[in-house]
């Protein structure tokens, strides 16, 4: 071990070297705690069960009062159907079709789950004119997210139980589509496959390679066993698990690598292993404590758009975060301590062939010429690379959001060509009516239902209503209006908007009744008008903590500004992409519009995890600025010690979070290539060829902060000190 290494090792104190001196004396323990802690966990969870809930109420908004008078005069909850499509060429009015279609409707009636089933033939309205296209409606007793999957299969294989030689069967409704979802087990396993060969070639062993890998399984095993449990308590939506184990493999193994990495070049400078870990803890692992912080603020940022399920997600996404962060900083110094005799001579005999084959070549030379180049001339690399992601970015102006619907759902699925029949049979509008809910209060509410149903059927961009249908206690009524557009065409959210400004409120100063426009299409369009409404509220806080945490850590004020607007221009270009390829339909994808959540989700994540990449880059900058003395010198060699891994861990972040297009459900397919997008723009456009050049224009200037403003904030060191030694650029940064 070198000289220096010893005395800076000895002498070197506090929060950061405990935890990684005693994780390294109680190795055993600490590995035994983690796994006890595990087991613990599931067996909990194993033994409780789920109890996943989706809430998309919007309270204040127009759609969330016309459910809350639906309940409230007995209609029950709405959208709680499957519809059973029937489509014969030759004619549903066949003797022998209508006998097929009701022994299958008998058969579903008496299924568990199936309150009631309505003929075809009930109506007119539910037959299309040319005849070959009807629908019965089979309600539910429970929520269409709480019907079994099995129960849900046997209503499917009853209903079409009635095929037969030109008779086909298929059944739509929310319940349906959930066996259209499927498993996300090959999107993970394709991630985890994928790091593990970047880390393999990285650091050249299976064991080593595996490391990170089982440090981010053990943190996400343990937070997901605990949202399972906290779900009975809480709202948590049935898509959070699959969220949590996109975010916590990527940044759990992101996390581990970069400590890794550091322990890893400490050996190579001739450290022991005990010494390597400590300070591979103390200076990555700290990097690693402060990024994961700025990652837990973003997402509880979430909180504050009050937007239901999505406060539970963001808590346990929060959770996960956590979990990994403990991990990276007690599990992972365990195992360093068990093989780290076998790391050393690996990883210098590794290092030593290289060098006799390569004499030439140093540890970072690449990364060293680019920085080099870069700062030759910083300002064209500034412009070409604002210029490539403004390009990128541009889309994301135009993007609309909304919800996947059936349409969407892939082509082979039963709720899949029950969209498609009920379309052809009836317009696109069926599958997207607007429920129209009218109180007339003391007054009654049928005249004000009948005479807002003649003004509907007049109202252009309205293919057809229903009859007004009455609560028992007459004071309260709803008309279903059918639009001649699809439920996500541009066309219906207008028609939504002229309802509810223009010709309801005409409705309503003649009949002195209040008429509310509901049903999920026009919930969709509230979600997505509420997630508009409060994202810039939301930005502010997540980007002024975030700001307020990095000034702290680098008395700086131009380096926080920096980060902030380098990150917003990294999340604008994955929204850009995000929006050509789900929206406007590139590579072959179904275009939709996004799911109204997925902005506010890639924008806390993604944030956070910038910061990752931004502390561990800057972090180096200064450790090495504090060593030399230059500016200059200290960016060249913060990116020559960096380049590799920040390139390695984006890498393994953009294969992890890009195996989730494999994913069949729409929702994960976007925010993993959202991410992807947005972690591949962020390592190595920004931190590599960015954030030098920035760096490099503003020079000494980076690290200025006022002296008042000093004053008022903590200090977080980058690194830890000699005990009673004083920083060496307090006084240029109280200047």
């Amino acid at each position: 071990m070198r000289a220096g290494s010893a005395v800076r090792d000895s002498t070197r104190s506090g929060v950061f070297v405990r935890i990684a001196r005693f994780a390294q004396r109680h190795s055993l323990a600490a590995l035994g705690v983690w796994v006890a802690v595990l087991a613990a966990i599931w067996v909990a969870a194993s033994a409780a069960g789920d109890d996943y809930r989706d809430d998309v109420s919007l309270p204040g908004t127009e759609s969330q009062h016309a459910a809350d008078l639906m309940a409230e005069h007995g209609f029950g909850r709405a959208g709680d159907t499957l519809q059973i499509v029937f489509h014969s060429e030759g004619g549903l009015g066949d003797p022998a079709v209508r006998k097929e279609v009701g022994s299958a409707l008998a058969d579903v009636g008496a299924l568990p789950h199936i309150n009631r089933v309505s003929s075809p033939y009930a109506s007119p309205l539910t037959v299309s004119q040319d005849g070959t296209v009807g629908y019965a409606t089979a309600v539910l007793d429970v929520a269409s997210e709480d019907m079994p999957l099995d129960e849900v299969q046997r209503v499917v294989d009853t209903a079409q139980s009635a095929e037969a030689e030109g008779l086909d069967v298929e059944v739509g409704g929310e319940a349906a589509r959930l066996l259209a979802e499927g498993e996300t087990g090959t999107a993970e396993t394709v991630g985890i496959l994928a790091a593990l060969v970047i880390l393999v070639l990285m650091f050249g062993t299976v064991i080593a390679a595996g490391l990170p890998v089982i440090t981010a399984l053990f943190a996400v095993g343990s937070a997901v066993g605990m949202v399972i449990l906290a779900s009975h308590a809480f709202t948590i939506s049935s898509y959070t698990q699959y969220l949590m184990v996109l975010v916590g493999l990527g940044v759990g193994i992101d996390y581990a690598l970069l400590i890794f990495a550091r322990y890893r070049g400490e050996l190579l400078r001739g450290t022991t292993p005990e010494a390597a870990a400590t300070t591979a803890i103390d200076s990555a692992g700290r990097t690693v404590f402060f990024a994961g912080t700025t990652v837990i603020v973003a997402l509880l940022g979430l909180v504050t758009l009050g937007l239901g399920s999505v406060q539970g997600s963001a808590l346990a996404l929060a959770l996960t975060v956590l979990a990994t962060m403990i991990a990276s900083l007690t599990l992972l110094p365990a195992l360093l301590a068990l093989f780290g005799r076998r790391f050393a001579r690996q990883f210098t005999a590794r290092a030593a062939r290289r060098a006799a084959k390569h004499p030439d070549r140093s540890e970072g030379a690449v990364w060293r010429r680019l920085a080099t180049a870069v700062q030759r001339r910083p300002v064209p690399a500034i412009v070409i690379a604002v210029a490539v992601l403004g390009v990128l970015a541009a889309p994301a102006l135009n993007m609309r959001l909304g919800f996947a619907d059936a349409g969407n759902d892939p082509p082979g699925t039963t709720s899949r060509q029950a969209y498609d029949l009920l379309a052809a049979g009836f317009g696109p509008g069926v599958n997207g009516p607007l429920l129209i809910t009218v109180d007339g209060g003391g007054s009654g509410a049928e005249r004000p239902a009948q005479a807002a149903s003649r003004v509907l059927a007049g109202t252009a961009g309205i293919a057809a209503t229903t009859p007004p249908t009455v609560s028992e206690d007459g004071r309260a009524a709803t008309i279903l209006a059918i639009p001649d557009s699809a439920p996500q065409d541009e066309a219906t959210a207008d028609l939504v908007t002229t309802l509810r400004e223009n010709v309801l409120p005409e409705v309503s100063d003649r009949t002195g009744a209040d008429f509310s426009v509901g049903g999920a299409t026009a919930a969709t369009q509230d979600y997505a008008g509420k997630v508009a409404e409060r994202m810039p509220y939301f930005i502010a806080v997540v980007v002024g903590v975030s700001l307020l945490i990095l000034m702290a850590m680098f008395r700086s004020v131009l380096i926080p500004i920096k980060a902030a607007v380098l990150n917003l221009v990294s999340i604008g270009a994955a929204l850009g992409a995000m929006t050509l390829v789900f929206q406007e339909g590139l590579f072959g994808i179904d275009p939709a519009p996004i799911e109204a959540y997925i902005p506010v989700l890639v924008f806390a994540i993604v944030f956070g995890l910038s910061m990752d990449y931004e502390v561990f880059l800057v972090s180096r900058i200064h450790e090495e600025r504090e060593r030399t003395g230059s500016d200059e010198s200290a960016v060249r060699e913060g990116l020559a010690h960096t380049g590799a891994v920040i390139t390695a861990a984006g890498l393994i972040m953009i294969l992890i979070f890009g195996a989730f297009m494999l994913s069949p459900q729409r929702l994960l397919q976007q925010i993993g290539f959202g991410m992807a997008i947005a972690i591949f723009v962020d390592a190595v456009i920004i931190r590599c060829l960015v954030v030098p050049a920035a760096m490099q224009l503003m020079g000494r200037w980076a690290w200025w902060m006022p002296a008042a403003v000093a004053r008022r904030l903590p200090r977080l060191n980058l690194e830890s000190r000699p005990e009673h030694a004083d920083p060496p650029i307090a006084k240029e940064h109280a200047s």
